[in-house]
């Protein structure tokens, strides 16, 4: 196992997901995460009421943040949005990993501190779900086609299932990042994802970063849930 980024914090590895339906609730968790957690994703639920703005205040009381937009568009549309995105000091962008977009997101993203994380094959994807979709071979199969297209242009990290983690960390090397949502606890629900790893699992297997959701946002007491989580990164990344 090689992390790319090996001299991160294990507080700084654990990214909790806000997906949450306001503002005024993924504030309250913030507050009672405090400083367990440094960095947070904010996707299409809360982004879309008023997550946004809600990103640059965390950025701005030293928090980082990951915007998972999946950007997917004609190349000079997402080339204008990611502009929009550099200007708010996000840490992490997603956009599909499809070449024309990618091209896109990294030119915009130049020269900047943001790096563009390239999203294969979803982690609520099993291999039906694949075929169903059109594509031919399995979800491991497009994730590692899909992986070494984007490293040929230079993306910044992989999203991918910590199934994929540790056949991806050859193919991107030590300087790329794997990001790996889908991240359950043992014993944990896996709700509606499909490809799942416990944290420690997760980091054994080559990931950098984790990004955890209702395994935090859901529990009776999130703090306590983040605190183990981090611990179980920090005893895993000394192995």
């Amino acid at each position: 196992m090689t992390l790319a980024s090996p001299d991160v914090p294990p507080r700084e590895r654990v990214i909790v997901a806000l997906d949450l339906p306001s503002v005024a609730v993924a504030e309250k968790l913030v507050w009672q995460l405090g400083d367990a957690i440094d960095f947070y994703k904010i996707g299409y639920q809360l982004g879309y009421a008023g997550g946004l703005s809600f990103a640059r205040d965390l950025i701005k009381s030293g928090k980082q943040v990951f915007l998972d937009l999946k950007l997917h568009d004609i190349g000079n549309t997402v080339n204008k949005g990611v502009e929009s995105v550099v200007k708010t000091g996000a840490s992490f962008l997603t956009v599909h990993a499809y070449p024309q977009t990618m091209k896109a997101a990294l030119d915009a993203s130049r020269g900047s501190q943001l790096k563009v994380l390239a999203v294969t094959i979803l982690t609520s994807y099993n291999d039906a779900d694949v075929s169903e979709a059109g594509y031919i071979g399995t979800a491991r199969d497009q994730v590692r086609r899909k992986s070494e297209q984007a490293c040929g242009l230079g993306i910044d990290g992989i999203v991918c299932s910590a199934e994929e983690s540790e056949m991806l960390r050859p193919i991107v090397g030590p300087a790329r990042l794997l990001v790996t949502p889908g991240i359950r606890p043992a014993g944990a629900d896996s709700g509606d994802q499909k490809r799942i790893r416990t944290p420690a699992a997760a980091i054994r297997a080559g990931s950098d970063y984790l990004v955890v959701g209702r395994p935090i946002t859901g529990a009776a007491d999130p703090k306590a849930a983040a605190d183990a989580i981090v611990q179980e990164v920090a005893q895993a990344t000394q192995i």
